[in-house]
């Protein structure tokens, strides 16, 4: 094992104070503690295919390699972000001539279908132990098959005091942070910077101890802002502005800025981006932030993560400024989120109320005896297709959950349930 004292200075800090065990791993408490699964794996030294799935800088890769480590086995490691079906023959090859390794690929959500098939028998026969790591979902990108050989684990964001017992851990153990004799004094800056990223907040931390004025040996808020914003380019920009960018993009989308909504969109591709990210974050909005205004949003929208799919980088970049654009400029409302949302609140505190008799489903002779179905009217029997009937539970009858929007599309539709139901939920 590898001693924090015999990494050269020169080495990044976050490499530095990479933890070597589990008792040296900060936060992940549900899946690292005593009894739980991860640690169970090391102590029993019997692990399987892994797939962790959290946001940057909690601990996904660190984790890998303690597995490994526990494991006595070889390590190999690829991005699929610039790793190919090549890159994987040749190392579950290597796998086979020494009987068994570990095989860790970072970003695993960016390899294709045809990258993800080639694991698939190294994985069914054991010549490899997978561990994938992701910051998108593995349902939406991780093919069935491959999934069905993993098991999933979550991985949380870091707390505050996680964060907080990473900085002091490095500034009493690391030589070169110990010989500062730096001390923070003001937390809030640093912390917010650093956006729940261990890998971040190391960065920055080293990048302010190395750029401190001669003296100076306290760290406050108003000097982090300082040095951060002179010095951005020195410290890793990939996560931290992974998010801050979407998030950019998204209130431009909603706030009907297509100029701001295509700068963003430029600025993610440029950057190296996921076109399949974009696109799926665009469906949400198409949805949440347009909905009923103009349900035409959310077809384009599905079209366009189909097309990017289908077409990719550089032509899809013309389809997602077409979507991106589009929505911008859509009228928007968030009545069909608020009512999804305002259901949810109700179930939550009602828990699961009776079903009327009348619209209960009544597939066998008894509960036909017992009223299941009785009542029931069949709209389309009735003129205008309606027959006021009650679709709620007694507790709740009468509650309105969806509000029509104040637009063109949701007005008619505002019309159309006021003539239908105004005395009961009062459109």
């Amino acid at each position: 094992m590898t001693s924090l004292f015999s990494i050269p200075p020169n080495i990044p800090l976050a490499e530095r104070m990479r933890p070597q065990s589990l008792e040296t791993f900060i936060g992940q408490e549900h899946l690292v503690g005593k009894g739980k699964v991860l640690e169970q794996m090391v102590v029993n030294k019997k692990a399987h295919s892994i797939i962790f799935w959290g946001p940057p800088g909690v601990g996904k890769t660190t984790l890998a390699q303690i597995i490994a480590r526990a494991l006595d086995l070889p390590f190999f490691t690829l991005s699929a972000i610039d790793s190919g079906v090549k890159e994987v023959r040749a190392i579950i090859e290597q796998a086979r001539v020494v009987g068994h390794a570990v095989l860790f690929i970072d970003e695993i959500h960016r390899f294709n279908k045809s990258q993800q098939d080639s694991l698939l028998g190294a994985v069914e026969k054991g010549i490899i132990t997978l561990i994938g790591a992701t910051t998108e979902n593995p349902s939406f990108e991780v093919i069935s098959a491959l999934l069905s050989r993993c098991q999933v684990y979550v991985l949380k964001p870091l707390e505050e005091a996680h964060l907080k017992h990473l900085v002091h851990r490095a500034l009493q153990d690391d030589e070169v942070m110990k010989s500062s004799g730096v001390a923070i004094v003001e937390w809030e800056a640093l912390l917010q910077l650093s956006g729940g990223d261990a890998r971040r907040l190391m960065n920055l931390l080293e990048l302010l101890v190395s750029s401190l004025p001669e003296g100076c040996k306290e760290i406050k808020n108003a000097l982090v802002q300082e040095i951060v914003q002179s010095k951005m380019a020195l410290y890793d920009k990939t996560g931290e502005m992974h998010y801050d960018i979407i998030s950019a993009f998204i209130k431009s989308l909603r706030g009907s800025d297509p100029n701001a909504a295509v700068y963003y969109l430029a600025r993610m591709l440029d950057g190296g981006e996921d076109p399949k990210f974009i696109a799926r974050r665009m469906v949400i909005l198409a949805s949440e932030d347009i909905g009923n205004a103009n349900p035409n949003a959310l077809l384009l929208a599905t079209s366009t993560f189909q097309a990017v799919e289908l077409i990719g980088m550089p032509e899809c970049r013309i389809i997602l400024s077409q979507c991106a654009t589009y929505l911008a400029s859509s009228a928007k409302s968030n009545a069909a989120y608020m009512a999804i949302e305002n259901a949810f609140d109700l179930v939550k505190k009602t828990g699961d109320l009776s079903i009327p008799l009348n619209i209960r489903n009544a597939p066998t002779g008894l509960m036909k005896k017992l009223d299941y179905g009785k009542g029931y009217e069949y709209a389309h029997h009735y003129e205008g297709n309606f027959i006021d009937q009650e679709f709620l539970p007694d507790a709740i009858k009468g509650t309105k959950l969806y509000d029509p929007g104040n637009n063109a599309t949701e007005t008619r539709l505002r019309d159309y349930l006021r003539n239908c139901w105004k005395e009961k939920y009062g459109y």
